[in-house]
């Protein structure tokens, strides 16, 4: 009997000793999933490539039962809602996302003010692009100006193709 107990207690104590270990430290951000060589921190779902850029993991807390970066307590079950609920307030559009820095993947809309003949000139890289290109008003900097113009300041055509 007093064995049992023994190896029961021995059991008891490898679970928690791997739960333990399992859960980042006191002084970690919330949500965070492991700790990179350089001291900064990840939240990461995943261990692989989650320090990539930051010399690699040197301690992962998330465990792989944890699942894909939960590693926040259960929550509690949800309370009766109140008996008389205010209607949901409508919700607001979206804000426009900002604008790229370069020539990256565009993310504004296309600027106000362009038209047939103009083109838009992207005024950090001097290139100009032309009306139903993917850039045409997208880049952080720019104006619209006439193809003619817009050779005449130096610029470039997007990809070599001019416009006309």
């Amino acid at each position: 009997m007093r064995t049992g107990n023994m190896i029961v207690s021995f059991v008891i104590g490898l679970c928690g000793a791997g739960w333990a270990l399992a859960q980042a430290p006191a002084g970690a951000p919330a949500g965070t999933n492991g700790l990179c060589n350089d001291g900064t921190y990840s939240s990461a779902a995943h261990k692989s490539g989650a320090c990539s850029g930051h010399q690699g993991v040197k301690q992962w807390y998330a465990s792989a039962a944890a699942g894909a970066g939960a590693t926040a307590p259960a929550a509690a079950p949800a309370a009766a809602p109140p008996p008389a609920a205010a209607p949901a307030a409508p919700t607001p559009p979206a804000a426009a996302p900002k604008a790229s820095s370069g020539e990256g993947t565009p993310t504004a809309a296309v600027a106000p003010g362009g038209g047939p003949g103009l083109v838009w000139l992207n005024t950090s890289s001097n290139v100009y692009h032309c009306s139903g290109d993917r850039w045409y008003g997208k880049t952080k900097a720019g104006q619209y100006l006439s193809e003619a113009a817009a050779k005449a300041k130096g610029a470039r055509p997007d990809h070599g193709k001019s416009c006309s």
